[in-house]
């Protein structure tokens, strides 16, 4: 039988299902250097987010087929090492789904009718029934940001409340949000219409205080939020002077900047809800996830392929030396085409021309399916499962090849939205990933830096030095700067930088006169 090594605590009846077909070892936390010695004759190892396999471990292991992750943040598992030795790496992204759901249902309830406040009040001997009136949720709006798994569960269960759900998510087909009852709008339209917004939705830099001053200057007047999500999509200055002008009835919070979260003045505001970030602990959470992961990795020891598979499938060697450089190229061009499109999309169109064309591209779509959804997606999107999010999104994709008479190798990601098309294509040059177009304009950039900054504008003398003069002026240190050819008497230029710059900042470079916009992307 196998040997199958556990080193932090899993439910019972993930170490019960693992015993069943292999002799299981469990040693909670040992140090690095500990795991280093001990890992040498299993065949498998199952972990929690508390023991480090790092580089060494791996390299040590002389039998070692699958690492499992007991939740789905993989963070403390070295994947590239772990794929150059043939490990596969599984994990359990949907254990805690269930949990997080209703977490956030129980704090829509607790908001509406004040239910903590009202405790607190009775144990300090008050009889106030009057102070907390609540509200019912029958027949109200509950707008959601993301419809991601735990975002869809909710909506299932709401829909026997009898309330309203809209959501914008750009990256959800309209087909999967119908069959949930679930409304697609725009971001604008969920701030003004809903009476409950709650957050599911990855951290990035366009989400990154996503509750601010601005947008919270939209709500409909006494509407509640939530976030179980990520405590950085909220600025807290910004949601206490909303509560405080009575803009926000109340928020909820179940996540924060830093946690634990100190002194922060949202834990003593009186119209505020706040959890030690419990969305995923539930008895449940923790036995589905050891459940599930104990399914993958015996799986995988049997010769099965596994769903929650998290590291790059195995391709043959010729195939490989291909398509290894296009992997960066297809992320990150359809990341920077994700975040430069607007609206709902229709539909996703991948071309590979030249020698790339020749060979199995399907790890390419996986590694453009990953770049599409990994700035939006609140699932850990991988390349391995980056086809079943994709299905469970709706998303419509077609693939295309052909020679290219330009270019050795040449990748473009077409995003139609009801917005209009968006374009990137890309390519390797001496080993470097290049954007090589974007829409309609042909440019040369090779991906050098952190931030992009794109600007489209009239082609008219000046332009490039009133972009330079206003960035210099805010201190803002320029590191490269391509401007395309001309097409139809406009230009794009576009500006590597090593650091993020503000809405604010974007907002001025939009105002130069004959500068018709400025998107910001990370890559």
């Amino acid at each position: 039988m196998p040997k199958i090594l556990v080193t932090d605590a899993i439910a019972q009846d993930g170490v019960d299902l693992l015993s069943t077909e292999a002799d299981v070892d469990v040693q909670l936390r040992p140090s690095p250097e500990e795991l280093v010695k001990l890992i040498r004759g299993y065949d498998a190892l199952i972990v929690r987010s508390g023991t480090k396999v790092t580089k060494d471990v791996i390299g040590a292991a002389d039998t070692l087929k699958v690492i499992g992750r007991a939740g789905s943040g993989v963070d403390n598992i070295d994947l590239d090492a772990a794929t150059q030795r043939g490990v596969v790496v599984v994990n359990a992204p949907t254990g805690n789904t269930l949990s997080a759901a209703e977490q956030t249902i129980a704090l829509m309830f607790a908001l509406a009718r004040q239910l903590p406040q009202a405790y607190t009040s009775l144990r300090s001997g008050k009889w106030e029934r009057q102070k907390f009136i609540g509200v019912e949720l029958r027949g109200k709006t509950l707008g959601l940001i993301g419809l991601g798994n735990v975002a869809t569960e909710v909506a299932r269960r709401v829909r026997g409340m009898d309330m309203r759900v809209i959501s914008h998510d750009p990256y959800v087909s309209a087909e999967k949000a119908q069959s949930l009852g679930v409304e697609l709008v725009s971001e604008d339209e969920v701030f003004t219409q809903a009476d409950f917004i709650s957050l599911h939705i990855r951290l990035t830099p366009q989400t990154s205080n996503l509750i601010d001053d601005e947008h919270l200057a939209k709500v409909k007047p006494g509407v509640r939020i939530i976030n179980t999500a990520r405590g950085e999509l909220v600025d807290e200055a910004a949601l206490i002077r909303a509560l405080d002008d009575g803009r926000v009835a109340g928020a909820a919070i179940d996540v924060f900047r830093e946690e634990p979260p100190g002194e922060n003045p949202l834990l003593s505001h009186d119209k505020v809800i706040v959890t030690p970030h419990l969305g995923a602990l539930t008895e449940e959470a923790q036995e589905r996830a050891a459940i599930d992961v104990a399914g993958e990795v015996l799986a995988v020891l049997r010769g099965e392929p596994a769903r929650y598979a998290v590291n790059a499938p195995l391709v043959s060697a010729e195939t490989m030396k291909v398509l290894r450089p296009f992997f960066e190229v297809s992320e990150r061009i359809a990341s920077l085409a994700t975040q430069l499109s607007d609206g709902q999309l229709q539909s996703v169109d991948i071309e590979y021309l030249g020698d790339i064309a020749n060979h199995d591209t399907t790890p390419l779509k996986a590694a453009v399916i990953k770049g599409l959804l990994a700035p939006v997606s609140e699932e850990n999107v991988t390349i391995v499962n980056a086809n079943i999010i994709a299905e469970q999104r709706g998303l419509r994709i077609t693939e295309r090849k052909g020679p290219s008479e330009d270019y050795t190798n040449l990748l473009t990601v077409r995003l139609d939205t009801d917005s209009g098309a968006t374009t990137v294509a890309g390519s390797v040059i001496h080993d470097e990933t290049h954007i090589k177009r974007i829409n309609e304009f042909s440019i040369d950039l090779p991906l050098e830096n952190e931030f992009l900054v794109i600007c489209r504008n009239l082609d008219r003398p000046g332009m490039i030095g009133a972009v330079g003069t206003l960035l210099g002026e805010h201190e803002i240190n320029i590191r490269i700067m391509k401007v395309s050819p001309e097409v139809r008497g406009h230009a794009m230029m576009v500006l590597g930088l090593n650091e993020e710059i503000s809405p604010e900042l974007l907002r001025k470079l939009e105002s130069i006169p004959d500068l018709h916009s400025a998107r910001l992307a990370k890559i």
